[in-house]
């Protein structure tokens, strides 16, 4: 396999792993709907947010899967993670609460590695970059 293609498999590889994360989060919180608002209303996170997120993390994983709009959508789940790591798991004494946040953290700075990668070869992102005519004029 030349290193090009590697290079594609890993990022979507890498763009899957990240995405089931958001993906089966997503599910957990229309699956429990009472459970997700009472938690999200405990730390003053309107329960009103709860569809939009659970949209988000769904519709963005999928995005992710596809490598659709990957930077902006990477920029996205990295806000998003910090905003859930200040929120929800600030309370570092808790050792829980640290693992929770580290996993934002973490998560945050993968998302911006993927911000600076690109989706790769294997998206529709790269499939949209291949398609266009090359600008460069004849000399």
């Amino acid at each position: 396999m030349k290193l090009q293609a590697l290079d594609g498999a890993v990022v979507l590889a890498a763009r899957v792993l990240v995405a089931l994360v958001f993906i089966y989060d997503a599910t957990q919180l229309v699956r429990s709907p009472a459970g997700s608002t009472a938690y999200m209303t405990q730390f003053g996170v309107p329960a009103i947010l709860l569809f939009p997120t659970a949209l988000f993390e769904f519709a963005g994983g999928l995005m992710l899967i596809a490598g659709l709009a990957m930077r902006p959508a990477a920029l996205a789940f990295a806000g998003f993670c910090l905003l859930t790591a200040g929120i929800f798991h600030h309370d570092l004494a808790k050792a829980g609460e640290a693992i929770q946040f580290g996993k934002d953290i973490g998560l945050a700075g993968g998302f911006l590695c993927l911000y600076l990668q690109g989706a790769g070869a294997f998206s529709l992102d790269g499939a949209r970059h291949r398609a266009r005519p090359s600008r460069v004029q004849p000399g």
